[in-house]
């Protein structure tokens, strides 16, 4: 199993390039197809619904200006691609909403990179649920970069989030290519005491004996916390010096408005090495 068709973010935040020069060399890596999808913002029902309206003149200008950006957010997409040297990419102008257009490319993707949203980046116009809309939307598997470090790359040393849910079994299954090239992968299951029908007698053992048949290296780790266990998941990933989660998202969607799970949240907003998530 490897990741053919990569999808990256493009947009002109603080963080895009940084998550641009990081799609790029996992697409090189991978000998992947690379995408850059840009949106302009602005979804198909809001043109249809204002396109009725006599200030259409005035939504032609604001959907050039809009587009403009967009295509100006592709053009250093396609100068750091070249630069890299990624033999297959395309540049993706999307007309939708940001979540909903980057979540509708997602689907047909092995793979799609995001950034954490920052509070800082104000002007980047990207909301706080985007990463988790995407992953929950999408269907597809999302390799979320954190805002405070630049990461050029993932997988040396990895941390599982086990809790033998149908989520954390296809984030599991999903992050294989990285998985099999791990240095090592270190498989956490917390509180498994209080949940003997879940996990059986050895907790972690069955997820372990997957991945070794796969080839992976694997430790399990059993934890007892009193603590959210999404607060718990970051400060093991830094006790061991994880360069990437790979969790499950936690939640539901309704009426577009994202309930999520608390541990998803938490990690989501406090993360400090790349996660990758899979609902």
């Amino acid at each position: 199993m490897s990741y053919k068709i990569i999808l990256v973010h493009v947009d002109e935040s603080r963080h895009a390039k940084a998550r641009m020069e990081f799609a790029a060399s996992m697409a090189m890596d991978a000998d992947a197809h690379l995408i850059g999808g840009a949106t302009t913002g602005m979804s198909r029902e809001f043109i249809e619904w204002i396109g009725f309206d006599e200030k259409a003149l005035d939504l032609d200008r604001l959907s050039d200006m809009l587009r403009e950006r967009a295509e100006q957010s592709l053009t250093q997409f396609e100068i750091i691609v070249r630069r890299t040297g990624v033999a297959s990419f395309e540049k993706r102008l999307i007309e939708d909403d940001l979540s909903a257009g980057i979540a509708m490319q997602a689907r047909f993707s092995d793979l799609v990179i995001l950034t954490q949203s920052d509070p800082r980046d104000s002007a980047s116009g990207v909301s706080g649920s985007f990463p988790e809309t995407v992953v929950m939307e999408s269907g597809a598997p999302a390799l979320i970069l954190p805002y405070v470090h630049d990461f050029k790359y993932v997988g040396e040393r990895v941390l599982v989030a086990w809790n033998a849910s149908p989520e954390a079994r296809r984030a599991v299954h999903y992050a294989l290519p990285l998985l099999e090239r791990a240095r090592i992968v270190e498989v956490v299951v917390f509180n498994a005491e209080a949940q003997p029908g879940i996990f059986g007698d050895d907790p972690g053992a069955d997820i372990a004996l997957y991945l070794v048949r796969h080839g992976v290296k694997v430790d399990v780790l059993q934890r007892t916390v009193t603590s959210d266990t999404g607060s718990a998941l970051v400060a093991l990933s830094n006790e061991l010096d994880s360069d990437l989660i790979v969790m499950g998202c936690y939640g539901h969607a309704r009426l577009r408005e994202l309930l999520m799970g608390g541990a998803t949240r938490t990690v989501l907003k406090s993360m400090t090495c790349p996660v990758l998530m899979s609902h």
